[in-house]
């Protein structure tokens, strides 16, 4: 590559990984794979090696990423938050050796791949090095003073990080209160464990919250909050990895440092090799890469450190990484096998998703047999037939998936894939809107997706039962006690009271709000079906029209399209919900149960703000966004979420933002609480 080529590629590659590094490290929501990103950066790196006359102050590969999120204080670190130089290549930890060697004028330690650990012939100068797993989270230091937890903050640039001492005072495995009363600074990473990752990701789905892309960026992502209640809700663990400063003690190696950690009370990381020269330090790399499936937590590779600190201290560190660590990554692996069928499974918010089933393989460290194809698109774009080799590959921790197909080894065999029309499961239809990549199953009682739909009609925005949450729906079902929605009153109080100890009260209580839950208006009820585009506002004006469950499920399709605030999509969506025989099924048991089918709602001739659009910003002090919804829409009027000039009124609470200087722009009438209340009589 001649200069000028090889200077507009560096500059086009920095702007690239600047942009990913604002998502990865500013806005935990990474656009791109680990393995993608880092062969960015090794090409960069590779570039600024071949001219080195392109290199900059401001290029990646010389700062750490990151930069303080708004609302956080800043913390500016006494000793540096280096990051590692990677390397993916074992001539490369090789060459590491060999540098090493020469700047600390030792003899050079022949390598060889055939030997082993017992057999090998030390070098007289000998270099011991420590290897570890490179923990996939957040780095942060943890500052104590006297043995007592002070502050903890991000690494941020590596200079400046940001405060977060109240998010890890919520992580268990970090003492508040050391074994010794010493002044001391140690450096760890904040991680979410595999299992624990999968657990929050599921409930999460069940919500309908956005899932996490990977471990490490919902690790970021929960340190990194305002509220440390959210953090405290996220199931965060560390391990400390390093002694950053301490007052009054010395050591001689990483591997002193780690044991006295240890005393204190510290949860170090579990996997650390000693080793007496580079070819015991590449079999730890080597063992790690093969025993990586067997962790309970992710990683992203191995770090490789020079033993001795006095070693250390003469090898330096550069601007951003230190000369005597380096961190090697794991290249993907990958395999040909025969996609030998494609089956679709429904996931508990009804998604169905196609999935491979493959000749069993094994794959860096697993033996993989089946993975996810995503969805219908997945399949086309990587043109998937059934009976097709594919090559799939496991890079580092992620889920297996498929990356392409052999196609020069079709036989004229293979077979067609095609979605499901109806669910696998419970044989309800299985739609896809436009615009959605996902296909899913549209019946209110299918099994697959039973969690799901029990856990949003007894939410708070549906029936709202107090005390009928995620984790004792999740043990109702699991106990065999419900299998559905209809199942709820049905229970007893000797079957709640069996899922806690000493759990008569917690009974009696859920009892006593399922009950009442009985009593609640049509709107409740509609809203907690779950059908698919309609929310509590739009429930509210189908109870409101059509005063019963009867007459909204026996409504024309052309009569439901008729609505003002009812598009098609959503018609067809009401009206082929209803036409549903598990829909008319789980209604009769409802009534049967007694729960109420008819709008409470009084009908008011008073229609005061009829043809007015209200919209509500701010905190008000009597009345709740919904409660003033019900009043304004009762009067006639509309609410709506964003200001424009057909506007009315903007009702402005305590800590109006955006909308009220909006309004205040477009010449909105702003009006008060106490204005609306004067207002409404």
């Amino acid at each position: 590559m001649d200069k000028q080529k090889a200077k507009q590629r560096i500059e086009e590659l920095r702007k690239v990984i600047e942009y990913h590094n604002k998502r990865y490290y500013d806005d935990d929501d990474p656009e791109i794979s680990d393995f993608e990103y880092d062969m960015l950066n090794n090409e960069l790196k590779n570039l600024e090696k071949q001219f080195p006359e392109f290199i900059t102050k401001d290029s990646n590969t010389q700062k750490v990423g990151g930069h303080v999120k708004e609302g956080f204080s800043e913390v500016t670190h006494e000793v540096p938050l280096q990051s590692l130089q990677d390397v993916f290549s074992i001539e490369e930890l090789v060459e590491f050796d060999k540098r090493i060697r020469k700047q600390l004028k030792l003899e050079e330690d022949s390598f060889d791949e055939e030997k082993t650990s017992s057999s090998s012939n030390v070098s007289k100068n000998k270099l011991n090095y420590v290897v570890e797993t490179k923990i996939d989270g957040l780095s942060v230091a943890l500052e104590y003073v006297n043995g007592e937890f002070v502050r903890g903050a991000t690494r941020g640039n590596g200079l400046i990080g940001e405060d977060v001492t109240e998010n890890l005072k919520t992580i268990k495995n970090i003492p508040k209160k050391l074994k010794e009363n010493v002044n001391i600074i140690v450096r760890g990473e904040v991680f979410i464990g595999s299992k624990e990752f999968e657990k929050m990701n599921e409930e999460r789905e069940i919500m309908g919250e956005q899932l996490f892309a990977n471990a490490r960026n919902a690790a970021a992502g929960s340190l990194r909050q305002l509220d440390s209640k959210i953090a405290a809700s996220r199931p965060l663990d560390i391990f400390i990895f390093n002694v950053q400063r301490l007052e009054g003690n010395t050591f001689n190696s990483h591997n002193e440092q780690l044991n006295y950690l240890k005393k204190l009370g510290f949860n170090v990381n579990p996997v650390h090799n000693y080793c007496t020269n580079i070819e015991d330090a590449i079999k730890a790399v080597n063992e790690i890469g093969e025993n990586r499936d067997s962790l309970t937590f992710g990683i992203d590779g191995a770090v490789i450190k020079v033993d001795e600190l006095d070693l250390r201290e003469k090898l330096g560190v550069t601007a951003k990484t230190p000369r005597w660590a380096i961190a090697y990554k794991y290249p993907p692996e990958q395999k040909q096998t025969k996609l030998k069928d494609i089956i679709c499974q429904v996931g508990r918010t009804g998604a169905i998703t196609p999935m491979a089933i493959l000749e069993p393989v094994r794959v860096a460290g697993s033996l993989i047999s089946k993975t996810t194809l995503h969805n219908e698109d997945f399949v086309k774009e990587k043109d998937l037939k059934i009976g097709d080799t594919v090559i799939i590959q496991k890079a580092g921790d992620v889920i297996p998936e498929v990356v392409s197909v052999v196609k020069e080894k079709r036989t004229g065999n293979e077979k067609e894939f095609t979605m499901p029309t109806v669910c696998p499961v419970c044989g309800a239809p299985a739609v896809r809107e436009e615009g959605e990549a996902v296909t899913r199953c549209t019946g209110i009682e299918c099994s697959a997706k039973a969690l799901r739909s029990i856990v949003h009609f007894s939410s708070k925005v549906g029936m709202d039962i107090d005390g009928l949450g995620y984790s004792i729906i999740e043990q109702l079902i699991d106990n065999g006690l419900i299998n559905g929605i209809a199942d709820i009153y049905t229970l007893n109080l000797e079957d709640i009271a069996s899922l806690k100890k000493n759990g008569k009260k917690f009974a009696q209580n859920l009892v006593d709000s399922i009950n009442e839950s009985k009593n609640n208006d049509l709107s409740k009820l509609i809203t907690a079906l779950g059908i698919r585009h309609v929310g509590s506002k739009l429930a509210r004006n189908l109870a409101k029209k059509y005063r019963s469950m009867d007459n909204l499920m026996n409504t024309p399709l052309e009569e439901l399209s008729l609505q003002d605030d009812v598009g098609e999509k959503t018609a067809a969506s009401i009206y082929g919900f209803f036409q549903q025989d598990q829909t008319i099924d789980l209604i009769n048991k409802l009534k049967e149960s007694g729960v109420n089918m008819e709008s409470l709602e009084e009908e008011s001739e008073d229609q005061r703000f009829a043809g007015m659009t209200f919209v509500l910003t701010g905190a008000l002090e009597e009345f709740t966004r919904d409660q003033a919804s019900e009043i304004i829409e009762r009067f006639g009027g509309k609410t709506s979420s964003s200001v424009s000039k057909k506007t009315t009124y903007v009702l402005a609470g305590e800590d109006a933002g955006s909308k009220l200087t909006k309004a205040q722009s477009l010449g909105v009438t702003v009006i008060s609480e106490e204005q609306f209340k004067e207002m409404i009589g």
